[in-house]
């Protein structure tokens, strides 16, 4: 898998698991899951987001699209 498909499967994660323990343990969990919102919405402008960055020195590679204009 790519860069991009682990990005999108861990950030899909956070936000079902959290959802889960806002609705079963306390509200509060709700705003982890607003802040892994505003992250993807400023990663959309910026094309970077902190989870780029740790799967990248996990050895993930990138999508080829990410590295042609390079």
């Amino acid at each position: 898998m790519t860069l991009d498909r682990y990005l999108r499967m861990i950030a899909g994660a956070f936000v079902l698991i959290t959802l889960a323990l806002g609705t079963w343990v306390h509200p509060y969990w709700y705003f982890f899951t607003a802040f892994v919102g505003l992250n993807l919405f400023q990663s959309a402008f910026t094309n970077w987001c902190p989870m780029m960055t740790i799967l990248r020195k996990l050895g993930i590679r990138s999508c080829p699209h990410e590295t042609q204009g390079a």
